[in-house]
């Protein structure tokens, strides 16, 4: 377990965050597929702040659990959204959503973005750019 950082800073040390089993990572053509959209759409969704994606092995991947049923996260963008508005990179920003958090139902922002605390994810989000 790490140490409680600040709010306003990203979660320090050289370790990638995300989901620790290769299975648990999507590339974007998988993520087209999922969604049913072209992979320029993809591309465009990551732009919009929409999905995250990083580059892992040198290929950009995003979690598989930020995708579900077929669709993205309800609350995935806005969380996206407040994140970047915090200053957070995309590297940061996942390393946020799989921080543990012993006050969150499911351990980590992520996993509580899929259940009834998406708004207490989104709130904490939004509570970092002050």
């Amino acid at each position: 377990m790490t140490e409680p950082v600040p709010s306003g800073q990203a979660v320090p040390g050289p370790e990638l965050a995300g989901p620790t089993d290769p299975a648990g990572w999507l590339t974007l053509p998988d993520v087209a597929e999922r969604l049913d959209v072209s992979i320029s759409k993809v591309h465009q969704m990551i732009r919009d702040r929409e999905l995250l994606a990083v580059r892992r092995d040198g290929v950009r991947r995003m979690p598989a659990d930020l995708v579900a049923n077929e669709t993205v996260l309800k609350h995935l963008p806005g969380v996206l959204n407040l994140l970047s508005d915090a200053g957070y990179d995309d590297e940061a920003a996942l390393r946020w959503l799989y921080e543990t958090d012993d006050t969150l139902p499911g351990a980590t922002p992520a996993a509580a973005l899929s259940g009834d605390q998406a708004r207490e994810v989104k709130r904490r989000a939004q509570a970092l750019g002050f």
